[in-house]
């Protein structure tokens, strides 16, 4: 399908949208009044001009049969490489056609580091959809607030925490196809002054394998499948009417399988473990309120293959900020934050600081019109100093239409590997930084049962760090990113229809001959999502969900050479039946899909069919 068939086919969509009101994608919450947490400042959307979306406890309460990386890739200028392959398989979050390491996790508000990796992402395999209570993405550079890695955006993971007085016991047991079983169990509540909430989650597939059997040989490969075990245990202590504290523990562990190559069947395997533990403590005073998190948090990496590692990476996070209300239409919020980073290597262990302060204004419902600003200033104990800034107008032409806007820097700093790996460490190496731009309306009709927000943007990163052979790691070439996101929504009584379609293209260097090229590896131009849901009678809902992604290029290190892999669909049908007054939940998920298998690799198409079903209890 060339571009101009997938433009047509595309605004034929959004027409049969406006008149037969059907519209497409993940069923996210893009509610004015919804209060987002990631700003560090409360606000509503209505205040900010910037793009949000929620993904809502309901959401996710319909998405058992999915992992966190699933969820993720069905929104709007986001890309998940191997979310629909081998569950076992590396997660890459391509955001906005940035790379896979450009975006910051975070958990509760605090950032989530791996130093151990060679980009510092943290792997979303580690955390199972039902510990969550909602996800906030916020898209475009964020490093004002958030510092290094958040160059195209934001995911703030919100966990599940205390439940209402007395103790409730709740679970989710899930079976499905590839012999999958998934099974929660968590026990939550509170007395005066206290809440709690623990849970564990054990999963475990047998998975496909992700090789392709080469042609004549008749010998089959055997699957690689992962098992995984997440315990999450959150507290909270209300000391006086100021005074909280909400300490919380987490323990992730996986096990995954994985192949030899392209077209070698393999027994390898990799066990992945994760530690964290902190606190975030508010203390509440007339107009202002000071917030400290805390997180020591450690990962390590045990893989056996034909070339074995181990890497450990440990970090610990200090984030101090207050906010002030200044009067009924200006906030203000300061903070300092400090991370200290240590790789454990063979022979080495070598650690890095980086220390911030930062500021934000917010300027909101001044007649019609919002603005953020905000600036960062970052110490790193390797390259230097670095600074960032940020402004945000929005203006609300009237109440069901917005224009919104935001010109920033972003940055991120080497990882630990690049300035003292053993391969190619450089410590001369400066930060990665991009400018960005980003513009857009959003129009929300009929008491938000009618909206569509269309946004475009541009970045540009300078300073990229690449890996060159033999010189090893350098800062050497200028990336050029752009395009644009449409999501309508449409919700009338019992039906509800959403909707997306992304564009993105731009330039970044090829490692495979070495050169820059005009394309995003593993990023398709064009994608496209779809999904109507239906509350049939009040205990039966029914979903189902379409996306298209386009052609894409990778590198194919079979023959060293770039090629390009054929577009794919994916067909997901979900259904949900609750009985016993909501305290009993039965469930349905699945998913015939046509997708590729090893698709970054070989683009091999394969046909397959998930099934998932379960039940979901709560009893006090």
């Amino acid at each position: 399908m060339n571009k101009k068939r997938i433009l047509i086919a595309a605004s034929l969509g959004f027409a049969q949208l406006s008149i037969c009101q059907l519209a497409a994608a993940q069923d996210s919450l893009q509610l004015k009044d919804v209060v987002i947490t990631a700003t560090k400042n409360d606000q509503k959307q209505s205040q900010t001009g910037k793009v949000v979306t929620i993904i809502s406890s309901e959401v996710l309460e319909r998405s058992h049969g999915k992992s966190l990386p699933d969820l993720i890739s069905e929104q709007a200028g986001i890309i998940v490489a191997g979310s629909s392959s081998n569950p076992g398989l590396n997660k890459s979050v391509f955001f906005r056609g940035a790379g896979s390491a450009y975006a910051v996790v975070l958990i509760d508000g605090i950032v989530q580091n791996d130093p151990s990796g060679n980009g510092g992402a943290f792997d979303l395999r580690l955390l199972s959809i039902d510990q969550i209570d909602r996800i906030e993405i916020l898209r475009g550079g964020q490093s004002t607030i958030y510092g290094s890695d958040a160059v195209a955006g934001v995911i703030n993971i919100i966990t599940k925490k205390g439940g209402p007085k007395g103790n409730t016991i709740y679970g989710v047991a899930s079976a499905g196809s590839y012999n999958t079983y998934k099974g929660t169990i968590g026990l939550n509540g509170g007395v005066e002054g206290f809440t709690y909430n623990v849970n564990y989650t054990q999963n475990k597939t047998d998975g496909i394998s992700e090789a392709a059997n080469p042609v004549g040989n008749t010998a089959e490969f055997d699957k690689d499948g992962f098992r995984t075990g997440a315990l999450n245990a959150n507290f909270g202590l209300k000391l006086t009417n100021q005074l909280s504290i909400n300490p919380f523990v987490r323990y992730y562990y996986g096990n995954y399988s994985f192949d030899g190559g392209a077209f070698t069947d393999a027994g390898n395997y990799s066990i992945l473990k994760n530690v964290a533990a902190g606190t975030n403590a508010k203390y509440e005073f007339g107009t202002g309120k000071v917030t400290l998190n805390y997180s020591y948090e450690s990962t390590s990496n045990d893989a056996h293959s034909s070339f074995p590692s181990f890497t450990q990476g440990k970090v610990n996070i200090v984030d101090l900020f207050y906010n002030q209300k200044l009067n009924d239409k200006l906030d203000l919020l300061v903070g300092i934050d400090n991370r200290v980073m240590k790789l454990t290597a063979s022979g080495s262990n070598p650690k890095s600081n980086i220390f911030a302060a930062y500021s934000s204004l917010f300027l909101h419902d001044l007649s019609i019109f919002n603005l953020e600003v905000g600036g960062r200033y970052n110490k790193h104990e390797q390259y230097g100093e670095n600074y960032t800034y940020s402004i945000t107008p929005s203006i609300n032409i009237i109440k069901e239409i917005k224009l919104f806007g935001t010109v920033s820097t972003a940055f991120k700093v080497p990882t630990l590997n690049m300035l003292f790996g053993q391969f190619g460490a450089n410590l001369a190496l400066k930060p990665e930084k991009s400018q960005n731009y980003e513009a857009g309306v959003n129009f929300s009709f009929a008491d938000d049962k009618f909206s569509l927000r269309v946004a475009g943007y541009k970045r540009d990163l300078k300073d990229a760090i690449i890996y060159a052979y033999p010189a090893g790691y350098v800062n050497q070439v200028n990336q050029k990113t752009k395009g644009f996101e449409v999501e309508p929504a449409v919700k009338l009584g019992k039906f509800s229809f959403n909707g997306y379609y992304a564009y993105v293209e731009g330039n970044e260097f090829n490692f495979v001959d070495n050169a820059i090229a005009d394309y995003l590896f593993r990023r398709p131009k064009h994608t496209f999502g779809l999904t109507a849901g239906l509350k049939a009678t009040e205990n039966l809902f029914l979903s189902a969900n379409y996306r298209y992604f386009g052609n894409r290029t990778d590198g194919n290190f079979s023959t060293y050479t770039v090629d390009t892999l054929p577009a794919y669909k994916l067909l997901g049908a979900y259904a949900e039946y609750a009985i016993a007054a909501k305290r009993v939940k039965i469930f349905f998920d699945a998913k015939n899909i046509l997708n590729e298998k090893y698709s970054e690799i070989i683009g091999y198409n394969s046909l397959s069919f998930n099934f998932n079903t379960g039940v979901t209890f709560n009893i006090r």
